[in-house]
C-alpha cells in the first residue's frame, strides 16, 4: 500500500482524542435512562460488565494493530489473516456501520438542537440542518488530517468539561434512597441492558483506522486505546451514579443528564448539559467520519474497489473521492433514518467485525510472514478466546427476526460488490492480454 500519499500527522494524544470522541457520542447522554428502566440500580453492574467485555476486545486490538502501519484497521487485519474475501466483507460491513452510526448520531444531534431551536428535527429545516452538518464535516476532512485532528481535539475538550462538571457537582446532591438493589432483575432484562449499553463503549476502533496517517502507530495506537477506555469507563460509572442518585424519575426521561443537571443546577444546568451533548455529538461525528472515509481508500489501495477512491488531493493529501463517496451516502441515509433505527444493527455488526480481529490474534502469533507485534497482550490467546465467548453471549440475546435480516442483506450486497469488481478486473486483464 502506498502510504506516501498520506501525511503522518496524528500523534498518540490525537489518537487518544479520536478514540474518546468516538466512544463518548450519544450513548452516555441517552442510554442511562434506558438501562435504568430495564434493570434499575443494577445498571451500575451493567456498566462495569460492558467495560470488562470491551477491555478484552481492546487487548486484542492493541496487539493486532501494533503489527501494522497501514490505513485500514479491521479490514486490513482480516485480509492479512483470512484472505481477500473475508477482508473485503469486514471492510464493507464496517464502512456500513460507520455510515449508519453517523446517520443515527446526526439525527440525535437534531433532537438536542431542538432544545434551542424548536422544530429542528422536523420538515425542511431538518433537511437543511443535516445538509449543513454533513457539508461542514466533509470540508474539514478534505482540508487535511491535521485540521480534522485539531477539530477533534477541540470537541474532545468541549464534551469532557460539561460531563466532568456534571459528575463533580452532582456527587454532592446524590440521594442514597434513589438506589434500590432489593429486587434482582431477570437475566433476560440484564442481558438486554448490556447489549444496549455496549453501544456507549464502542467506537474505540476508529483510532486504528488512520494508522497510515499516524506517527509511530505501532506504539501510539495501543496507548490511545487503553487511555481512552480507562478514562471513559471511570467517567461513565460516575455519571450513572449521579444520574440515578439525583433523578428519581430517570427511567422516564428522554434527556436524562440534562434533566438531572436541571435538578441540582437549575435551568442553567440543563442548558449546559444540552450544549455539552451537541459538542459531544459533533466531535463523535467528525471522528467517525475520519474513520469511515478511510475504509474505501484502504480497499481501493488493495485493488478491491475502483482506483479512483485511492486518489488523494494534491495539496491536502486527503483521500478526496473516498471522502466524497462517504459524505454522499451519509447525507442520504441521515435524511431517511432516525437514531434508533441504526443503533442495534450498528452494535451487532460491530461485534461481528470485532470478532474477526480477536480471531486474527492467534492466527498472527502462529505465522512468521507478518510484522512482529510491538505490543504483546498479556494472556493474549486467552484474551482472544474470552472476547469471542463474550461476543457470542451478546449476540445470543439478539432478536434476529428484526435486525438479523437487515445485516444479512447488507452482507450479501458486500459479496456482490466484491465479486462484481473482481470479475470486472479479470475481464479487463484478459482484454489487455489479448491486445
Amino acid at each position: 500500500m502506498n502510504e506516501s500519499k498520506l501525511v503522518r500527522g496524528l500523534g498518540r494524544w490525537d489518537l487518544t482524542a479520536i478514540a474518546i470522541n468516538t466512544i463518548i457520542g450519544t450513548g452516555i447522554f441517552i442510554l442511562p435512562a434506558k438501562v435504568t428502566g430495564l434493570i434499575g440500580s443494577y445498571s451500575l453492574f451493567a456498566f462495569v460488565l460492558c467495560a470488562v467485555i470491551v477491555a478484552f476486545i481492546v487487548l486484542c486490538f492493541a496487539e493486532v494493530s501494533s503489527r501494522f502501519q497501514s490505513t485500514g484497521g479491521m479490514y486490513l487485519y482480516a485480509k492479512e489473516a483470512f484472505g481477500s474475501v473475508v477482508g473485503f466483507e469486514v471492510g464493507w460491513l464496517y464502512w456500513v456501520v460507520r455510515v449508519a452510526t453517523f446517520a443515527a448520531n446526526c439525527n440525535a444531534l437534531l433532537i438536542y438542537l431542538g432544545f434551542f431551536i424548536p422544530g429542528a428535527n422536523e420538515g425542511s429545516l431538518r433537511i437543511v440542518l443535516i445538509t449543513a452538518v454533513v457539508i461542514f464535516i466533509t470540508a474539514v476532512n478534505i482540508l487535511g488530517v491535521r485540521e480534522s485532528a485539531i477539530m477533534t481535539n477541540i470537541f474532545t475538550v468541549g464534551k469532557i468539561v460539561p460531563l466532568l462538571v456534571f459528575a463533580a457537582v452532582g456527587m454532592f446532591f446524590i440521594q442514597p434512597s434513589n438506589f434500590n438493589f432489593a429486587e434482582t432483575p431477570p437475566y433476560t432484562k440484564f442481558a438486554e441492558a448490556v447489549l444496549l449499553l455496549i453501544y456507549a463503549y464502542v467506537g474505540f476502533e476508529a483510532a486504528v483506522i488512520p494508522a497510515g496517517e499516524s506517527k509511530d502507530p505501532q506504539k501510539s495506537i495501543p496507548f490511545g486505546l487503553f487511555t481512552a477506555l480507562g478514562f471513559c469507563t471511570i467517567l461513565f460509572l460516575i455519571i450513572q451514579i449521579v444520574a440515578i442518585g439525583t433523578l428519581p424519575e430517570i427511567a422516564a426521561s428522554d434527556r436524562p443528564l440534562a434533566d438531572a443537571a436541571a435538578k441540582f443546577m437549575g435551568g442553567f444546568g440543563g442548558m449546559f448539559i444540552a450544549v455539552g451533548a451537541l459538542i459531544s455529538i459533533m466531535g463523535n461525528l467528525n471522528g467517525g467520519f475520519l474513520a469511515s472515509s478511510r475504509i474505501p481508500f484502504a480497499m481501493a489501495e488493495q485493488r478491491e474497489l475502483p482506483q479512483v477512491f485511492a486518489n488523494t488531493h494534491e495539496r491536502t493529501k486527503t483521500p478526496i473521492y473516498s471522502i466524497i463517496l462517504t459524505s454522499a451516502v451519509i447525507l442520504i441515509l441521515t435524511i431517511q433514518s432516525t437514531f434508533f433505527t441504526a443503533v442495534t444493527i450498528a452494535t451487532i455488526t460491530r461485534l461481528l467485525v470485532y470478532a474477526t480481529t480477536c480471531l486474527a490474534l492467534p492466527v498472527f502469533r502462529r505465522r512468521k510472514d507478518v510484522p512482529d507485534a510491538q505490543f504483546s497482550a498479556p494472556f493474549g490467546i486467552a484474551a482472544a478466546a474470552i472476547s469471542i465467548l463474550l461476543i457470542i453471549w451478546l449476540l445470543s440475546n439478539v432478536d434476529y427476526k428484526k435486525e438479523g435480516f437487515a445485516i444479512l442483506i447488507t452482507a450479501v450486497i458486500g459479496f456482490a460488490v466484491y465479486f462484481s469488481y473482481w470479475l470486472f478486473r479479470k475481464t479487463r486483464a484478459s482484454e489487455a492480454s489479448s491486445d
